[in-house]
């Protein structure tokens, strides 16, 4: 492993200078903003960690259906942010401006109704996941606590995406840090303070939500800039919106079947005990915070090669995505060595359970190995959603996900009894096989004669 980070140091600085620092100037905002979500989450984990395995893992079950809807957000974003970026490459900053409105509109349209779901169907949904009664009270009651905020998550997230594709990403960071602390602070105070118990974890992750959607539409509607939002733009636009859509309907696609694998999954290992599945949540929390500043390198990546296809400059595209990856390898295979070396002593910091403590450490070791191959999926995932080639993503995603990942989990974790570990092997598989396929289409070239 040190050899390989000496490799890709001596790499990094024989990279052009200008795409380096451009990427690095991108990138280290996301990095921060994604590693801050990852310890937030943490700290929940760790609020609501007295309560019990059972809130923990009820928790996690409640933020699995969080997560599905933050990835219709995310997709949305992924639309306005190639399209945007198309156009700030191009000149057009006017009619970035309108494609973010309707991006934000369609956010409002879609969270509204998630919101409605989640608060009135918690119990069926939560019940879909198996698991004990008590676990499923948990999140149920998380859940319905959470759910309203919803469509603030929409605002906030595709929000903080169009920024992205401007080329802000110090914005959504500052965004991010004050709806982090503001869940936190209040989650604090209504779980371990006034003894609400996972209900005050969902009523923190509202407060913050709520105050960070406010955040981002005082921006995008009052700051003076490359990219301002005024309020006609929020006026239906079928165009622009079908622009978004036809970037942002894959990869939606790409990550509801992502992310119902990924509950799935997580179905399977709920089978495996409660100990299992609340080490997995830990472990989930734990091993991000090595790979997800692997996310922030993609939104570089995604932006730069949409703001390089928009000025008519693939090279540029190109020569920016390397810059990138070497970025994603150097940072995420040195997280991974810290995992290695700390990985009980992470896992203890959040229980005293040890049967959660054992499979937990084994969790973040296979994360841990797993990191270079992370870095070539998420890479060149992003530069090819930065053309605007989602559907390529979502096809080989798809493929991966659940023609390898859950079929592995099912045959390594329940055929051959290696429970937890075997799911988490699947992941590798997953991931590598993933990372091979997107670098193969990303060298084909063919990403660079899209149009959005």
């Amino acid at each position: 492993m040190a050899s390989l980070i000496a490799k890709l140091s001596r790499a990094l600085e024989a990279a052009p200078g200008g795409n380096a620092r451009r990427v690095w100037s991108l990138a280290w905002p996301s990095v921060l903003e994604q590693s801050l979500l990852t310890f937030v989450g943490l700290v929940d984990t760790y609020i609501v960690g007295h309560l019990g395995a059972e809130a923990i893992a009820g928790v996690g079950m409640g933020n699995a259906i969080l997560n599905l809807v933050a990835a219709l957000f995310g997709a949305l974003g992924v639309g306005a942010t190639a399209v945007v970026a198309r156009e700030i490459g191009a000149g057009r900053n006017e009619e970035a401006g309108t494609v973010a409105g309707q991006g934000m509109l369609v956010a409002v349209i879609i969270g509204a109704l998630a919101s409605a779901i989640a608060f009135v169907f918690a119990a069926p949904l939560i019940g879909g996941f198996g698991g004990e009664r008590g676990v499923q009270r948990e999140g149920v009651a998380w859940l319905r606590a959470a759910g309203p905020s919803f469509v603030f998550i929409g605002l906030m997230l595709v929000g903080n995406a169009v920024l992205r594709g401007a080329g802000d990403t110090r914005t959504p960071l500052a965004i991010m840090l004050i709806s982090n602390a503001v869940n936190v602070s209040t989650a604090w105070t209504l779980t371990r303070g006034l003894h609400w118990g996972v209900t005050g974890n969902g009523l923190g992750v509202t407060v913050g939500n709520v105050v960070g959607g406010g955040l981002v539409l005082g921006v995008l509607f009052l700051r003076r800039g490359v990219l301002r939002v005024a309020f006609a733009d929020l006026k239906p636009d079928r165009a622009n919106i079908e622009r978004i859509l036809n970037v942002g309907l894959p990869a939606g696609a790409e990550q509801v079947m992502l992310q119902l694998a990924l509950v799935y999954s997580a179905v399977l290992i709920s089978g495996f005990g409660t100990a299992a599945y609340a080490a997995h949540q830990i472990g989930l929390r734990v091993s991000a915070l090595s790979y997800l500043p692997g996310w922030g390198f993609s939104v570089a990546a995604t932006t730069l090669v949409g703001q390089e296809l928009g000025a008519n400059n693939p090279e540029g595209a190109r020569a920016s995505t390397r810059a990138a990856l070497m970025f994603a390898l150097l940072v995420m295979s040195s997280l991974g060595v810290l995992l290695l070396a700390l990985d009980e002593s992470i896992v203890r910091i959040f229980t005293t359970d040890a049967n959660v403590i054992r499979e937990g450490v084994w969790a973040i070791r296979i994360a841990a190995l797993i990191q270079p191959i992370m870095a070539y999926s998420f890479i060149h995932g992003g530069a090819l959603r930065g053309a605007g080639d989602t559907r390529a993503t979502m096809l080989i995603t798809m493929s991966t996900v659940w023609g390898l990942r859950i079929a592995a989990t099912f045959l390594l974790g329940t055929l051959l009894g290696l429970g937890l570990i075997g799911a988490w092997i699947a992941v590798g598989i997953d991931f590598a096989a993933r990372g091979l396929l997107f670098s193969a289409r990303f060298r084909s070239g063919k990403w660079a004669t899209l149009r959005v």
